[in-house]
């Protein structure tokens, strides 16, 4: 069984005291990939040393997450065309709309999305999009009504963290986009429970979103890549199917979106 981590946060502080160990149980758990989805300008150093330490299991993105968009949006933006342009990634992320903490930057937010998304397509890269509702507004419908509206030819990627109806699966799948699927749908009232038997695997990714959303019985402590087989068996019993294909599918769809300049880390 080979499993991908398609969205952890590994250069977060909560994994200061014991990264190598965490990162080995991955490994022992048959996690042969953790994608890294970068935050902002102050993130950037971790990640890259991060990717640069492992090359081969945790694969950097470029992106700036729209939490940290805030009237220093132009130099965060400067940050990753900058980074972009002078290393390699396998993403655009995490990019989005964040409708839950503050709406002052809004504005901001959809600019920045908009960009980011413009850079995707013309580095033929995909992306892992964050949509986090808030004050009665639905990120997840505003943010595929943009990818709509703009129509970027070849434009695909990840709706990260998804937590929505089976409608919004569909819309999404429609867009040529996988959804990310991680600890939510090991809770109890996580919603997925409805969605998820619905929706072919060949539409699915895995993820953690370490350290946050740990799946159940880690719910409200750290997570981390090695609780993805959790994930993988929650998935399997709402679809009343064997890990083992959870896993295969999963892993050859994450397999799908990577760009042509990782094909050598093709596991197997």
């Amino acid at each position: 069984m080979i499993l991908i981590d398609t969205h952890a946060h590994l250069y977060d502080s909560q994994f200061e005291e014991d990264r190598e160990s965490m990162l080995h149980q991955a490994q022992q758990e048959q996690i042969s990939q953790i994608w890294m989805p970068n935050c902002a300008r102050e993130t950037i150093p971790g990640l890259m040393a991060l990717a640069e330490q492992y090359p081969d299991r945790c694969l950097p993105m470029m992106g700036l997450h729209p939490a940290y968009v805030n009237d220093t949006v132009e130099e965060e933006l400067r940050a990753v065309e900058e980074a972009l342009n002078r290393n390699a990634f396998m993403a655009v992320g995490e990019i989005g709309l964040d409708f839950y903490w503050d709406m002052t930057y809004v504005d901001q937010q959809f600019a920045a999305f908009e960009t980011q998304l413009r850079w995707a397509a013309e580095q033929q890269l995909p992306v892992s999009m964050h949509t986090r509702s808030g004050h009665d507004r639905n990120a997840f419908t505003e943010a595929a009504d943009l990818i709509e509206k703009l129509a970027l030819p070849g434009l695909t990627g990840i709706f990260h963290c998804f937590v929505g109806t089976l409608d919004e699966a569909s819309r999404a799948v429609d867009l040529g986009f996988k959804l990310g699927i991680g600890g939510v749908a090991t809770f109890k009232n996580g919603g997925l429970d409805k969605v998820l038997p619905h929706i072919g695997l060949e539409h699915l990714v895995l993820e953690t979103d370490a350290p946050y959303l740990a799946p159940v019985p880690y719910r409200g402590k750290r997570n981390e890549p090695a609780y993805i087989r959790l994930v993988a068996q929650r998935v399997a019993d709402l679809k009343q199917i064997n890990i083992d294909d959870v896993a295969r599918h999963t892993t050859a769809n994450a397999l799908s979106l990577l760009p042509a300049l990782y094909a050598n880390l093709l596991p197997g």
